[in-house]
């Protein structure tokens, strides 16, 4: 195809006008796209590379300018992005003022929906409709969710719901975990082709009707063609659960053929109510080492294309609590652990590898988790939910409900606490300190060092009979000796000094230390406390600390309503930087903290600026 050359400016007017040939050449060019930003910024591979054809033939088939679709999750939207417009700007995904690498309503027209969780599509996607109908427009409402977020319970209540209306609402089940044969998926076709014909509809209707006006028969006869058609539809379709529902089932259909997908499309499209589209898709698909490890290539950091990731041998706290809890588990049978499709993030291999019986990944079902938690509780197990700290708020009242209420010893270890990075405002860990320490029963520890992750755990697990939660950032483990401490995993002297006193948890912690050091160059000497447990929090003893310096710094990766500093905000000089509260946004950790004047630099300044006119 030497002689074709995408004018990604005009691509989305022009998809409908693209020779198969071309098409095919177009679905190679986003791929190589796709793989040459992904390894400079990182973002989710895998994904992506597996719809590339699944969008194209969405965009072929619909008018976005009219119709709506909506992402379920959304990171395997880039290619999207890539088709309305965005692609001039693509390599600035995920970096700190560019794309985001999910849909955002404020960042194109083309996003309907901020997504970044999962298991909302449906939900969306029918409110959409159903505005639409009541405003008496005529457009589809598209909603594309795959298999695993088919599993959140939120997407079943919508599939429920959705069954019950007439509106132009189809979902796309982006299945990329099942294969399928020529003749099995021929066959299926087959049968789509069938039911989207309207004289196959109008001819059964007349027949029924016909059938019903014969003597004493009729309806007997109508009830026999029934059963065989719903015997039928068992033995030769897998849709007949979503046909339960009130769905028009079409699929499977392969994912990567642009013109089986168009062609199922326009069927869909005749549908008069909801249809649920099957489209079986291959995660990785076009690059041999996404495709052949997806797990490894969902979401990855940069690498280089050739050789593909190279793996680090840092001591992440996710590393060191799945190498921890593993060893625990092979002397402490009672332990188990419950996961909401986070195991590799969470570092969990190696427990699920020894231990398969006492590993239970849930799927996305964060509320479920929690709950199958107590009941392990109850039964008399050691539970401990693996989960990260963005995931963790979806499951507010089950662990306020079924676990705090009834002060149940179930261990929550949360990743990705505070500030994350480049996954953005959807994903940011700043909000579960906020609810945590209002919870009743429960206890909280914010560990910065590997060996006081470790005791926070032991501590959870053998001394604390009531709930606890353990929060960790995405990071590496700090490495500092301490100078003085009244408790185990209390406030503890990091650095001991005179004038200025600076409080943090967690990676935090390691900017404080670099800022003591600057500090010193100004002759300023600071004291530099890392808080480690957050409630019960030791209050009196950190009264005693401020008051043996002239000013008191908090920093905190947390929004204001769940920081420590709020425990101290009446007395005379006390200072917090913590999050406002608006939307996170996304960029590197670094220019995240520097954004929110958290790193060394931005702190040495504040506070020779509090000195400066600090009157105390």
């Amino acid at each position: 195809m030497t002689d074709f050359t995408v004018n990604y400016d005009e691509i989305e007017k022009n998809l409908n006008h693209l020779s198969k040939q071309e098409t095919d050449y177009l679905c190679s060019d986003i791929r190589r796209i796709l793989i040459d930003t992904i390894s400079k910024n990182g973002g989710h591979l895998a994904s992506n590379l597996g719809v590339v054809e699944l969008t194209v033939a969405l965009h072929k088939s619909f008018d976005f300018n009219h119709d709506v679709i909506i992402y379920d999750v959304g990171h395997q939207s880039y290619t999207h992005k890539i088709l309305t417009g965005r692609k001039s700007s693509f390599d600035t995904i995920r970096k700190f003022n560019g794309l985001s690498g999910f849909p955002k309503i404020t960042e194109s027209k083309y996003d309907f929906f901020n997504t970044g969780h999962s298991s909302t599509s449906i939900s969306a996607a029918l409110g959409y409709a159903r505005a639409a109908k009541i405003n008496h427009e005529d457009k589809y409402s598209i909603a594309v969710i795959g298999d695993g977020a088919l599993t959140g319970g939120m997407a079943l209540e919508a599939l429920n719901d959705t069954g019950l209306t007439d509106e132009k609402i189809i979902v796309i089940l982006n299945d990329n975990e099942m294969s399928i044969t020529k003749n099995m998926g021929g066959f299926a076709r087959h049968l789509a082709n069938i039911r989207a014909k309207k004289i196959y509809f109008n001819t059964n209707i007349r027949a029924k009707k016909i059938i019903a006006r014969i003597p004493l028969v009729g309806k007997h006869i109508n009830k026999f063609l029934h059963k065989i058609k719903m015997m039928m539809k068992y033995f030769f379709t897998q849709g007949i659960f979503f046909e339960e529902l009130g769905f028009t089932y079409f699929g499977p259909v392969d994912g990567h053929d642009v013109t089986s997908l168009c062609e199922m499309f326009e069927d869909a499209k005749k549908i008069n109510g909801p249809v649920l589209v099957h489209v079986v898709t291959i995660k990785g698909k076009g690059y041999d080492k996404a495709q052949e490890n997806p797990q490894d290539y969902h979401g990855v950091g940069q690498f280089n294309i050739d050789e593909g990731i190279i793996s680090k041998n840092n001591r992440t706290f996710s590393k060191v609590f799945g190498e921890y809890i593993a060893e625990l588990a092979e002397t402490d049978g009672k332990i188990n652990i419950i996961c909401p499709a986070t195991a590799i993030g969470n570092g969990l291999t190696k427990f699920y590898d020894t231990y398969k019986d006492r590993f239970f990944d849930v799927g996305i079902a964060e509320q479920h988790a929690v709950t199958l938690a107590g009941g392990l509780a109850l039964g008399q197990t050691k539970p401990v939910v693996a989960i990260y700290s963005t995931f963790l708020q979806r499951a507010y009242d089950q662990i306020l409900h079924d676990i705090c209420l009834m002060n149940l010893p179930v261990l929550f270890c949360i990743d990705r606490a505070g500030l994350v990075g480049e996954d953005g405002e959807t994903h940011q860990g700043i909000y579960d300190t906020a609810f945590l320490n209002h919870f009743p029963n429960m206890t909280v520890f914010a560990p910065s060092r590997e060996s006081d992750l470790k005791e926070a755990i032991n501590q959870s697990l053998y001394q604390i009979n009531s709930p606890a939660a353990v929060r960790y950032s995405k990071g590496e483990c700090i490495q500092y000796e301490i100078l003085e401490q009244k408790d185990e995993l209390g406030p503890c002297y990091v650095v001991k000094g005179n004038d200025v006193v600076l409080f943090s948890y967690n990676s935090t912690l390691q900017q404080l230390i670099d800022a003591e050091k600057l500090l010193k160059n100004h002759g300023i000497s600071a004291s530099v406390i890392d808080i480690r447990k957050l409630k019960p929090l030791d209050t009196e003893y950190l009264k005693q600390i401020i008051a043996r310096h002239k000013i008191a710094l908090f920093v905190e990766e947390v929004i204001y309503e769940g920081s420590v500093y709020c425990s101290f905000i009446n007395i005379k000089g006390v200072y917090g930087i913590n999050l406002d509260g608006k939307p996170c946004p996304h960029g590197s950790y670094e220019e995240l903290l520097k954004a929110y004047h958290m790193d060394s630099v931005s702190l040495t300044d504040y506070v020779l600026e509090i000195m400066h006119g600090e009157t105390r």
